[in-house]
């Protein structure tokens, strides 16, 4: 691997690069916070060579959603779930909206 790649990887928001330590302290909260959302299968984090749990920015921005949400008093699990759903709703939204150009794109010819 050279530098070059290295430094793209910067911009990956899916690149594991966060130790579940350093994903604790960016969240404020608790390692077993973060393994309480896995065992929940909120995320999975990908483990390095050595069998350590490494996050990705992406996963962190989930983590804190369902922390926010922990934080008002909602029970883990139903965070987690709540976090699901809202993604699903996202995705669900994103795919309607493609479709919706892509008609007015084939009505226009």
């Amino acid at each position: 691997m050279t530098a070059d790649d290295s430094f793209g990887r910067l911009d990956d928001d899916d690149y594991p690069a966060y130790t579940m330590g350093r994903a604790a302290e960016i969240l404020g909260t608790t390692q077993g916070f973060l393994r309480a959302i896995g065992e929940a299968r909120l995320i999975t984090p990908l483990r390095s060579a050595g069998g350590h749990r490494r996050y990705s920015r992406y996963q962190l921005r989930i983590a804190a959603r369902a922390r926010e949400l922990v934080d008002q008093g909602t029970p883990v699990d139903a965070a987690c779930r709540i976090v699901i759903l809202e993604d699903q709703l996202q995705e669900a939204q994103r795919i309607n909206t493609q479709h919706h150009h892509t008609a007015e794109n084939t009505s226009t010819r």
